[in-house]
């Protein structure tokens, strides 16, 4: 497995610098890419709260990535697709802007208090992941706001650059004090 760092140029805010990284994870194998997404989230998965994205292409790979996934004890799995109802999708995406806000203070907490991870019920810690395909993607221009997850992971590459923009925008928090993470997990070319 092959990877590769790029940066992106940094955002400065008044209290902490961010910067936006991406990452490109080579599988040579399409059978060893559902196990480097279990790996990758067997390490980001444990911190508490983190709202991650995982975009896939089609339902048929949402429902293989949610069928490995939903096993691990330390995330809290939502799937948004084309068949889901309207209630479900708006339920889906409040726990996940929830998670978000959790998030948020659990770091101002940390960082302005120094203190340690708070005791709260193991469901509320664990980190909460959404896998989505594009289809099912927020739309910015009708209202609807960002998923405003803290990791995005890409199961497959979109071939169409508006897609791949489509997902950082609808998926990854504008103006974070924190970096903010896109990892590719492909067994294809790079757009």
């Amino acid at each position: 497995m092959d990877s590769m760092e790029a940066p992106s140029p940094p955002f400065q805010s008044p209290s902490r610098s961010s910067q936006q990284l991406h990452f490109y994870l080579a599988v040579d194998r399409p059978q060893f890419k559902m196990e480097t997404v279990v790996e990758l989230l067997g390490v980001l998965g444990r911190r508490p709260w983190l709202p991650i994205v995982v975009c896939c292409s089609s339902r048929d790979e949402l429902d293989a990535v949610c069928s490995s996934l939903s096993t691990l004890p330390y995330i809290s799995l939502a799937a948004l697709y084309s068949d889901l109802a309207d209630r479900e999708r708006t339920m889906v995406i409040e726990k996940f802007r929830q998670a978000t806000i959790n998030w948020n203070q659990q770091l101002n907490s940390v960082v302005e208090e120094g203190l340690e991870e708070s005791e709260t019920r193991k469901e509320e810690n664990k980190s909460h992941l959404v896998v989505v395909t594009d289809v099912c993607l927020p739309l910015l221009s009708s209202g609807e706001s960002s998923l405003s997850a803290r990791v995005l992971i890409n199961y497959e590459l979109p071939t169409k650059k508006e897609t791949y923009t489509r997902r950082i925008t609808t998926c990854l928090a504008s103006g974070s004090f924190f970096q903010k993470q896109t990892l590719f997990c492909s067994s294809n070319n790079v757009i």
